[in-house]
């Protein structure tokens, strides 16, 4: 049997890194056209559209779109203690960690000018979370907790419906403790048009979020560049996980870490980065026991066959260069050092240091979102946080002397950019003009 891993050697090419390792593929023309029908299908035919795409693809035809409110309250005492008290740890740690992202407002001044920003919450905000095999009730705190966090007044969340046509029972007890406001049965691409334009049923909203497929991820850039909504700038798509690995690193921890990533299913991506080769081949065939013994053994397969590597370095200097050109979403440092070559990551969505901080700790509890930048965009995005969910609005005021002061720059620049009315709107208030509130001169006497 072909090892799961393709072997990659840059050993004595540390200055090729990039040209040498596969890239993810664009999001090509055929998914785009598939998701932007789905697009126009919702918005000109609304709440139909919705239950026969969801018939169509999840087999599952809701008798109601919304999932009534006394449900989703019912579903917290539904599901066994043990996961309820998991579920209000995960919150409290969601909770606490993206409270102390929430900004005070900038008061500054300079030159007499003083400009008042502050973080100005939107109003709705849509929140995804996936379905299929593995319903991600997680995702249901870590989408909704940071826009709660972050004041938002009102939280959609959209769910594929499961075998039984409807929302599983862990997602909807998710919602309940995330304070979510409302809860749609419908999933893909369909929900991201209906979160982005609205139905009859589901109001539209400011903000989407959440990771998802191919499909969702291209849907929720495709209704952002038409500007009806806004999206984060990473692409939260399939899972990837990069393991960096050395002499000290634990096979078992190294093998399962990177099955945790691929069960999620085709389309992500699994790096094992190592400069020793017998700690490759180690690694490697553990990777394939376990993989053989898994439940979810198809999805893994599926992943490491397509998206699956490992790749020889000279040391750990050249794993570094192979990490910031991958830019993966779970960087795993599991190797001696950890904390000191952490320090160098440029590009990656989390990084967790050591053996005993595995990525799954940072799916559930650590307290920053798992929604995170994949597809190469933590080159330039970030996990999910309060940010995402505010917008940095300024106020900006000047008395007359202040206006004086700058009136000449503010005139030369206009004056430079031929825009003569920018510098007359100065010029009135500045030229010998009476304050405002200030007794007009009377008229001259006829």
């Amino acid at each position: 049997m072909p090892e799961l891993l393709t072997r990659l050697d840059l050993r004595g090419h540390a200055g090729e890194v990039g040209s040498r390792l596969p890239r993810p593929d664009g999001i090509g023309e055929g998914p785009v056209d598939a998701v932007r029908a789905i697009l126009d299908r919702v918005r000109r035919d609304g709440d139909s559209a919705l239950a026969e795409l969801t018939e169509r693809f999840d087999g599952a035809r809701p008798g109601a779109l919304r999932v009534a409110p006394a449900e989703v309250a019912a579903a917290v005492e539904a599901i066994p203690a043990r996961l309820r008290h998991a579920y209000q740890a995960a919150h409290d740690a969601v909770t606490a960690y993206h409270r102390a992202q929430v900004r005070p407002p900038v008061d500054h001044q300079h030159a007499g000018v003083r400009v008042l920003e502050r973080h100005q919450p939107v109003r709705r905000a849509g929140c995804y979370v996936p379905g299929g095999l593995a319903p991600l009730a997680s995702t249901v705190l870590m989408t909704a907790v940071p826009a709660r966090v972050a004041g938002v007044e009102e939280v959609a969340l959209c769910s594929p419906p499961g075998p039984g046509g409807r929302v599983p029972t862990p997602v909807l007890a998710a919602a309940a403790v995330a304070g979510v406001d409302e809860v749609y049965c419908v999933g893909g691409a369909q929900a991201i048009a209906a979160l982005a334009y609205g139905t009859e049923t589901v109001p539209a909203v400011d903000v989407i979020v959440g990771p998802g497929n191919v499909f969702v991820a291209t849907a929720q850039r495709l209704v952002a560049e038409e500007g009806v909504v806004g999206v984060p700038a990473s692409f939260p798509g399939p899972s990837e996980v990069a393991v960096v690995a050395d002499a000290s690193t634990p096979t078992d921890y190294a093998a399962v870490d990177l099955v945790v990533q691929a069960e999620h299913g085709p389309g992500g991506w699994a790096w094992l980065i190592t400069w020793c080769e017998e700690v490759a081949g180690r690694i490697s065939r553990r990777l394939e026991e376990l993989t053989a013994a898994s439940p979810r053994r198809a999805e893994v397969e599926a992943t490491l066959s397509a998206g699956g590597y490992c790749v020889l370095v000279d040391g750990p200097d050249e794993a570094l260069a192979v990490v910031d050109a991958i830019a993966t979403e779970h960087l795993e440092l599991m190797c001696e050092g950890a904390e000191a070559l952490a320090a160098r990551v440029r590009n990656a969505g989390a990084v967790f240091c050591g053996p005993w901080a595995p990525a799954s700790v940072g799916d559930y509890v650590a307290g920053p979102s798992h929604v995170l930048p994949t597809a190469r965009t933590a080159r330039f995005a970030s996990a999910l946080g309060v940010d995402d969910f505010c917008k940095r609005l300024h106020v900006v005021t000047l008395d007359r002397e202040a206006l004086v002061g700058v009136a000449p720059h503010v005139i030369a620049l206009a004056e430079a950019e031929g825009l003569a009315a920018h510098a007359q709107s100065v010029r009135l208030r500045t030229d010998s003009s009476p304050a405002p509130g200030a007794a007009a001169a009377p008229p001259p006497a006829r």
